[in-house]
């Protein structure tokens, strides 16, 4: 036996304590028990010690806001296996801490070195000491109750020392009482606060917002903090409450203490304490635990997405627990919803502290802030970082292209003649609708059969593939002079260009991936922001013809059940969304689109709560759908066939069907938008015979598309009324 504590409480009895906390609180809970008068006070990683009176380690139990559990030793000793923990177990006093009308439980812990393998089998040693101790001293042997027992035994080895303590919590303390135990809990109490404290609101209490707070964890936490109110105030269970050593007078002088302090801070002048989330049955349960914390009237919680998140006051702490991601997919659009909120808080946010709690620290370079502080936690055994910074002022500054003049020796070719005519034209368009994608070449010359396109600081040259009349060397030629005038007059380095050539796909080849590069590109549209890919696939990611059409959806979606079907990237439903449609759907056969889309409405913040994202056949999703929609939109591929099915898909045959299934789903007041890109494209007579039809081709051509009037057809078509 190393030492035997002291057997009784009472005035001026010191006690060996322990509180257990997750790793990274340490320092937090040192500074507790410093302050609840707790003397030598060490701590290692996951333990603090210290030697106190009965008043530190209640205080411990009621006021600590990071520990886990606090423990009074009663014991420590070597052991060398099972029987010997059994045998120093055996001689404790047990009876100055339990009698034999007392119900108890042993759980136990080991070290990842510790002679006993078995922690269920170590317990059980533990528990059959303590049951003959008293057997033989009375005949007679407490019973065990492993739910809320009168007194929890604790027992922790580490290599071959043993440690038999009293569990003075009973159960962890993040259990405050005030979250409803069915309901899922990613972040504990005590790690809320912690990520509270270490956001530096404490010292500047000022308006606190959590645009993504869940069951309002970190919001009843920072509240806590603010109003002085005690953790342990509303719970009605601790382990000592039926230990023999317990002062029940001191117990409740400490509570009465609590509840003072406690009313104190009611009186005080509270700050605005502010929680979204994106999920109305989220935010039920957030006002719920709101309501048991008795802390409804200072702190208020709003269904809204990140999209809408706008500062509530000129200045304050924006912080957030945000979605971890844990697989590969989940990760990709954690990613980029780290980017889109990084984007919001420099845009909207600027003076402001910012904390973000993350667990994937290779993602902290996501959010584009420098961030001052990085404090590594851990949420169980998911190691995390908290990061803190105070919002630049600097307001980001879009990419401007500046043409390299032409006045040298060396003067335009006819390709580059034309090209810098077209961009003096289009530049000053685009930079007065402030239009940062756009096309500026599209087959103009004969001899130059190709696009180039501009995407923010980045150049997509796409090659129409030249028929076989073409002398295959004099085409290659053409396309790399105008491939080395199109980065001399645009002055752009050979890493922000981009080529591709495009030729009639059939049959499979369609859909074949031309790139792995994964590389994606952020550009934006109005509101809106997008991920392109140069590299991947026939197309980017954004049809630049279709965005006259976006605009229009984004101008008419507010309040509007909006339904995209084949629905690829998902950019017109950002469109909708962020002009604030009520709901979205997005419907497409391709996983990889979807993806694509969700990455997408989390760069924009939105959740797929309201923006549901659907995988399956357009057509055979109508048929089983029963919803309905106040405005639809169908941009058809010309062709397409699937493996699994076996369905075939030709626009020109089967539009009809589709959209007259669509005006199914559409409300008798609503709008349904139908495109095509298929130049032979006719719409059929029994659409226009059924359905009030417009023809918006024109007018969903933009400037920039304004040279090739075949580009696409457009239609809007409405219930006959």
């Amino acid at each position: 036996m190393i030492e035997s504590v002291t057997r009784h409480a009472g005035s001026g009895v010191f006690f060996e304590l322990v509180a257990g906390c997750a790793a990274g609180l340490e320092t937090l809970v040192k500074e507790e028990v410093e302050d609840f008068g707790g003397q030598e006070v060490q701590f290692s990683t996951g333990v603090v010690r210290w030697r106190g009176d009965l008043s530190s380690a209640y205080r411990c139990c009621l006021w600590s806001r990071y520990a886990s559990r606090v423990f009074l030793q009663l014991d420590r000793f070597f052991i060398d296996k099972e029987e010997s923990l059994y045998r120093n177990a055996l001689v404790i006093a047990w009876h100055d801490h339990l009698t034999e009308d007392t119900c108890f439980a042993v759980s136990c812990t080991l070290s990842g070195d510790s002679v006993i393998t078995h922690s269920q089998y170590a317990a059980l040693k533990v528990k059959d000491a303590l049951v003959d101790y008293f057997r033989e001293r009375t005949g007679q042997r407490p019973s065990v109750k492993t739910d809320r027992p009168d007194v929890q035994i604790h027992l922790h080895v580490e290599k071959n020392l043993a440690t038999i303590s009293l569990d003075l919590s009973g159960e962890s303390l993040h259990r405050r009482g005030y979250r409803d135990k069915s309901g899922r809990a990613p972040l504990k109490e005590t790690l809320g606060a912690a990520i509270v404290a270490l956001s530096g609101w404490p010292k500047d209490p000022g308006t606190l917002v959590d645009p993504m707070c869940g069951t309002g964890t970190l919001l009843i936490e920072a509240a806590m903090m603010f109003g002085d109110s005690a953790p342990g105030l509303s719970r009605q269970y601790f382990g000592f409450l039926g230990w023999l050593g317990h002062d029940e007078n001191l117990w409740q002088s400490l509570v009465t203490e609590a509840i003072e302090r406690e009313e104190r801070g009611t009186q005080k002048n509270w700050p605005v304490i502010l929680g979204y989330d994106c999920d109305p049955v989220v935010v039920n349960a957030a006002r719920k635990n709101i309501e048991r914390a008795g802390l409804d009237e200072h702190i208020k919680v709003k269904q809204a997405e990140l999209a809408t998140l706008w500062p509530p006051d000129n200045k304050g702490t924006l912080l957030v627990n945000l979605p971890y991601g844990e697989r590969l997919s989940e990760t990709e659009v954690v990613s980029q919803l780290y980017r889109g909120y990084g984007r919001v808080l420099r845009r909207r946010f600027q003076g402001w502290r910012a904390g973000v709690f993350i667990a994937n620290p290779d993602l902290t370079d996501s959010f584009g802030l420098p961030w001052q502080t990085k404090h590594r936690l851990f949420n169980g055994s998911i190691p995390c970082r908290l990061l803190t910074a105070i919002v630049s002022r600097e307001e980001p500054q879009d990419f401007q292209w500046q043409l390299k003049a032409n006045d040298g020796e060396e003067k335009d070719n006819e390709f580059g003649n034309r090209l810098r005519k077209n961009l003096r034209q289009i530049l000053k368009w685009a930079g007065r609708e402030g239009i940062t994608c756009f096309r500026v070449y599209d087959r103009d010359l004969p001899e130059y059969n190709l696009t180039v396109d501009l995407y923010g600081k980045w150049v997509h040259i796409q090659e129409y593939a030249p028929p076989k009349t073409v002398d295959p060397q004099l085409a290659a030629a053409r396309f790399d002079s105008a491939v080395r005038t199109v980065k001399d007059i645009l002055n752009v380095r050979s890493d922000r260009v981009f080529l591709k050539t495009r030729e009639r796909q059939k049959g499979k080849k369609q859909y074949e991936k031309k790139g792995d590069q994964r590389k994606m590109y952020e550009v934006r549209e109005g509101a809106c922001s997008f991920l392109v890919n140069f590299t991947d696939y026939l197309d980017t990611g954004i049809f630049l013809d279709h965005r006259p059409v976006r605009e229009r959806i984004f101008r008419m979606a507010k309040g509007k059940r909006f339904l995209n079907l084949f629905g690829y990237t998902g950019t017109v439903t950002v469109h909708a969304a962020l002009g604030g449609a009520a709901s979205t759907t997005t419907v497409d056969l391709s996983a990889t689109y979807l993806q694509w889309a969700r990455m997408n409405f989390a760069l924009n913040g939105l959740g797929e709560v309201t923006n549901r994202v659907e995988q399956a056949d357009c057509r055979q999703w109508l048929e089983d759908c029963r919803a309905t929609f106040d405005l639809i939109f169908i941009d058809p591929p010309t062709f397409s066939n699937t493996k699994k099915e076996k369905r075939v898909f030709d626009v020109q045959k089967d539009h009809a069907g589709l959209i007259q299934a669509a005006m199914s789903r559409l409300d008798q007041a609503g709008l349904l938008i139908f495109s095509t890109n298929f130049r032979r494209f006719k719409l059929d007579e029994a659409v226009l015979e059924k359905y009030e039809v417009t023809d918006i081709s024109r007018d969903s051509l933009a400037f920039d598309f304004s040279r090739n009037k075949k580009v696409h057809m457009c239609w809007e078509v409405r219930h006959t009324l």
